[in-house]
């Protein structure tokens, strides 16, 4: 593994009892690390763009989050909402219910409006696969690379299971170099990342960070 496992990092916090003084210790450890980026809840947009100004790091929010069901509408609206507070990067939730229904037409388009509603924004879809069987996360997968989107992401990180390496191989068999791959739910020190990475990942999405960037320093020492 050649490059640094710092750079690929989604430092998030998405607890619902997060404070101000948990988003402010969230921020300057993406500064202090260089992570990529911080993914926060839409109403700490706001106060995370404040803390990361000029750091350039970019700023993650979550939409439709964490079940996916909420209306198309209310998805985009959201998703215009936080890109008008300095989102650079909306993760957004599938709507498990209508992938599991077979609803591949209301799925399409709702990937579809969000993509045009985006322009210039990185979009990752979160599947929650533990959800989902195999076909069907193929199935979406292919969907979001053909409605445009730039990442396939593995969980929330609040459903019974988060990121496995069976479905990062996956993701990258269907998707192949065409899109990013986040993993992201339960990933908290460096060999785990170091895996993921190796399986495909291109993000890994954690609120472990600075444990994850000490395994590796210790890793190459």
């Amino acid at each position: 593994m050649t490059r640094s496992v710092a750079n690929l990092i989604d430092h998030t916090l998405l607890s619902p009892t997060a404070t101000d003084s948990d988003i402010q210790r969230l921020c300057r450890e993406a500064r202090e690390y260089g992570f990529k980026a911080v993914c926060v809840a839409g109403s700490r947009l706001e106060f995370a763009s404040e803390l990361l100004s000029g750091s350039g790091v970019l700023l993650a929010a979550v939409v439709g989050f964490p079940h996916g069901n909420a209306s198309t509408e209310a998805k985009v609206c959201e998703a215009m909402a936080y890109m008008k507070l300095g989102a650079d990067e909306l993760d957004v939730v599938l709507n498990t219910g209508w992938a599991r229904s077979g609803e591949e037409d209301r799925v399409a388009r709702e990937l579809e409006l969000l993509r045009e509603s985006t322009a210039g924004r990185t979009l990752k879809l979160i599947l929650e696969t533990c959800y989902l069987k195999d076909d069907e996360k193929r199935k979406i997968c292919r969907m979001a690379m053909e409605a445009g989107w730039d990442f396939v992401k593995t969980s929330t990180g609040f459903g019974p299971a988060g990121a496995t390496l069976s479905d990062v191989l996956l993701m990258k068999d269907t998707v192949g170099d065409a899109m990013g791959i986040k993993a992201s739910g339960g990933i908290r020190d460096y060999e785990t990342a170091r895996k993921y990475m190796e399986a495909g990942a291109t993000r890994i999405g954690t609120s472990s960070g600075p444990a994850i960037l000490l395994g590796e320093k210790n890793s190459k020492s």
